[in-house]
This record gives structure tokens, sequence and C-alpha cells, in this order.
């Protein structure tokens, strides 16, 4: 059995099925981790869900994208300029669809493997174990009948330091925020939003949070994808695997069991990058 994890998809169908074929998957055997942004931006968001769906022995974190297709489907939130979410909502199976994604995890731990998965990162003050209770208490609200109300109070950059003491929706915000936004933090562990460049464009008061020198979960190699402009990343006890497949860069892969092993298939780029 081998335990690849992929990267942001964001609904670039055919360059999954080219990266499954150059791993040579075998879904009796082998088990996917697929690091959230399945869907949005590309072309073929409503294949690239019915595939990851239908796929056994495969986790799928939550991304922001995934999280902004159901604030979207619940009537909290409009459709975006760059969003490609209609045929998702339009589809005979989309209550299904919807429904399985609602109870996709923010983070997935294996401590067999030491790796955990997640679409972002996590905060500099959380432990693998604080951060998997704080994902749990989110994904309950997510999977609640009343979770509108967290779609309608979940956008906004604010707090952006963690407290213990915090609570109501301003506590689920950060914690959504550092598992599916998170970039930069400042020497206080507090979050900046707003840089999305690579490291070394950031002001110098910043740093991507898995250089944070007391961050608390290096016991485990954290997985994770998001980060476009950072492109493939191997150091600081991460694995970084969002290449930008959706602006025209690469779908990548590597394999979590035994040596660290990368593949990647080029994309045709569904989108033109933002300036």
């Amino acid at each position: 059995m081998a335990v690849y994890a992929i990267g942001d998809v964001q609904g670039c169908y055919d360059a999954l099925r080219r990266l499954l074929d150059r791993l040579r998957y075998d879904d009796a055997r082998d088990q996917l981790w697929f690091a959230g942004d399945v869907v949005n931006r590309g072309a073929q968001s409503l294949a690239v869900l019915r595939l990851v769906r239908s796929l056994p022995r495969t986790v799928v974190v939550l991304g922001n994208h995934e999280l902004h297709l159901l604030a979207v489907a619940s009537g909290q939130v409009s459709t975006r300029k760059r969003d490609t979410l209609e045929e998702i909502l339009a589809a005979p199976d989309r209550d299904e669809l919807l429904h399985w994604l609602r109870r996709r995890p923010l983070l997935h731990h294996d401590p067999g493997l030491g790796c955990a998965l997640v679409h972002a990162g996590l905060l500099p003050q959380w432990n693998i174990d604080q951060a998997q209770e704080l994902a749990n208490e989110v994904q309950n609200l997510i999977a609640r009948s009343d979770r509108n109300a967290l779609f309608t109070h979940m956008y906004g950059d604010t707090p952006d330091h963690w407290d213990d003491r915090l609570s109501g929706w301003a506590r689920a915000r950060i914690i959504i925020n550092a598992f599916t936004r998170l970039r930069y933090c400042d020497g206080e562990g507090r979050l900046d939003l707003r840089p999305k460049m690579a490291p070394g464009t950031q002001p110098a008061h910043l740093r991507p949070w898995f250089e944070m020198a007391e961050r608390r979960s290096r016991d485990v190699r954290i997985v994770f994808g998001h980060w476009s402009t950072l492109g493939l990343w191997r150091g600081d006890g991460v694995i970084g695997l969002d290449s930008g497949c959706v602006w025209g860069g690469r779908l990548s892969a590597v394999r979590l069991d035994g040596e660290l092993e990368f593949e990647s298939v080029a994309c045709a780029g569904d989108q033109t990058p933002e300036k």
C-alpha cells in the first residue's frame, strides 16, 4: 500500500487523472490524501468532486474553496468573479455531494506515519493535539443543522491572535482562517492574511508560519497546500504541495510512506494569475 498526498486540484480534472496514472494509483490498495481546494477556479469542479468522493481510502481536508462552496450553497453569500461553482450547485446529485463535503475534516493526523494534513497551516501556539481538538470543534459546527449561522460569520481577518479564552464566532473564525488561509505570522504569532506571494517578498516583520521558532507542532510533519506562489516546499518539518495547477503550473503529489517521492504533471491552466 502507498500513501500519496496531492496538492490543490481546483477543478482540474484532466490533470488529476493524468497524475493518478503517473502514480500508478491502485484504488484497491493505495490511499490518497487531498490537501483541500479540490474545487473552484478550474473548469471541471463537478467532475473532480464526484471522482474524489468515489475513491476508497481517501482523505480530503477542507480548504477555503470548499468552505466558500458550502457558504454559497447555504444562500448566505454570493459567488465571486472567478468562481466556477455553478455546475456543482445545479447538479442532480448536489445535495449528496454537499452532505459528504460538510463531513470532511479540517485536519487529518496519522501518528503511524508521523504526518498531518491541513489545507493552509497551523498557528505556532498549537501543538498537534490542540490543533486536532480545535479542528473537531469547528467541524462539528460545519456539520450541524444550524451551520448557516457559521457561514454568515466565518468571513473576515479578525481576530488575528490566538487566545484560549476566545469564544463564539471570533473563535471559530480564527480557527478556520488558520487551517484554510494562513501563510504568514509576525513575531508574536499574529496572522497576517494579506501577503500572498513567496517568502522574501513579505514585510520584514513577517515569517512563513512554518518557520516560526516557537512553533509547537514541529514533532509532526505537516503536509499542506494553499500557497501556489510558494510552490513545492520541503523543509522546516513541512511539505508544501500547491504548485499552481489552475494557474498553468503543475499538479503535484508526494508519497508519504517510506522515502519521500514527488511526482507532478503539467497543467494547461484554467485561470490567469492575479497581478
